[in-house]
């Protein structure tokens, strides 16, 4: 007679409270793996608490997934007039716009959930334990947050629990189908290849730029990489997470496999840096940073692009994932987007419904205009927009 199934759940504070065993058995396959949580749990980050919650059926991982406490920036992709006018409210009611929230999914990343059987019964296990967190940490919304279409069969049974469903920002990505950059320059549309050849002519023999790919760096170059970072963090509009300086070190100290670093240098002096996880044909482009004295005089975000393709080109990546912002840029280089979705309510059901207007600002299009062509049903490159320029000097990189 078959054992009387029962779940129980286990929430840890940090991953190595759980056996690798039983999160790989049933977390999805990723390179956002065990060994990347315990680079995140190692590292000092101040903006996030971070939770881990495994169901087990009989002793038997049977769901897993990664969740994160913190002040949600619900303005965030606000640009123009609205953020002027939002921002005077946000620093009389700050908790308003950015309230204490549990989040289910990474700071970076897509979303993810590991599920074995039984989905129904193991989300509701889930959705426990978040809501028991949630409790104990006061915080008022559950969040699931970055997940693609895929897991709508597995999170659209949220939406009778009063979460509201959204569109968040997409990721990138592009399939590698070619031999060569010059195969990969031939797929372009005609205005986007010949925009690539004059920045590329306006760099090549006019400054030496040296490239390397390295595994590890010295305590040196880890901090001439943050300070990178940083010139690049404090220039975006919009940045959920902000690394701590230990991030890179512990990353590459914990995926000395998958973590890698590639380094641009102009006579000895880092200009520009890519930190990247690679695993089989899959090619992340995770973080970057420039040196803002030359990074548009040498047009090096496109110089780190064409580097990184060929480097994916010469070592079998088929897959390369570039994540979010500076869409026109990307669209124009060929990547895809990726759809992704939030599901979002307020814990307390008096006010989830005025929570809703809250979703409104998450919206893509208030980032990115070009998310209103998307929407249009344009495709990928329409004819206005490839007599545009390639990089626009006003894009922010």
């Amino acid at each position: 007679m078959a054992a009387e199934s029962t779940l129980t759940t286990k929430v840890v504070r940090k991953i190595e409270e759980i056996p690798y065993r039983d999160w790989e058995s049933v977390f999805p396959k990723a390179l956002e793996n065990y060994e990347f949580f315990k680079s995140l749990d190692a590292s000092n980050f101040d903006q996030f608490k971070f939770f881990y919650i495994v169901i087990y059926d009989n002793g038997a991982a049977v769901g897993a997934t990664s969740c994160f406490l913190m002040r949600f920036p619900f303005d965030m992709t606000v640009q123009g007039p609205t953020k002027t006018v939002l921002l005077p409210l946000k620093k009389l009611f700050p908790n308003i716009l950015s309230p204490k929230v549990l989040v289910c999914g990474l700071p970076m990343g897509q979303g993810r959930i590991g599920i074995a059987r039984d989905t129904d019964r193991i989300m509701q296990a889930i959705c426990a334990g978040m809501e028991k967190i949630a409790k104990e940490e006061r915080a008022v919304g559950l969040l699931f947050k970055d997940f693609i279409e895929t897991y709508d069969s597995v999170l659209s049974p949220l939406l009778k629990k009063g979460f509201f469903k959204v569109e968040s920002l997409p990721s990138t990505d592009m399939d590698i189908t070619f031999s060569s950059f010059d195969d990969y320059l031939k797929k372009l549309s005609p205005a986007s290849r010949e925009g690539l050849k004059r920045k590329f002519k306006k760099v090549d023999g006019q400054v030496k730029i040296d490239f390397e790919a390295k595994n590890l760096l010295s305590q040196e170059e880890l901090s001439q990489v943050y300070g990178l970072y940083l010139q690049t963090f404090e220039k975006q509009d919009l940045g959920l997470e902000k690394l701590p300086e230990d991030f890179f070190g512990n990353a590459s100290k914990n995926m000395p496999q998958e973590a890698k670093f590639f380094l641009w240098r102009i006579e000895g002096r880092l200009v520009a840096f890519a930190f990247c996880l690679v695993s089989g044909g899959h090619f992340i482009d995770y973080y970057l940073g420039f040196d803002y004295a030359v990074a548009h005089q040498y047009n090096l975000y496109f110089i780190r692009f064409r580097d990184l393709l060929k480097w994916c080109i010469a070592n079998g990546i088929k897959k390369y994932e570039m994540g979010v912002t500076t869409y026109e840029s990307k669209r124009r280089l060929g990547f895809n987007f990726i759809r992704l979705y939030f599901y979002v309510k307020h814990r307390n059901p008096l006010v989830n419904p005025f929570a809703k207007l809250l979703t409104q600002f998450i919206k893509p299009e208030n980032f990115d205009p070009i998310f209103k062509e998307m929407n249009k049903g344009l495709q990928p490159i329409d004819s206005a927009a490839a007599a545009r320029p390639i990089f626009s000097s006003t894009q922010k990189i």
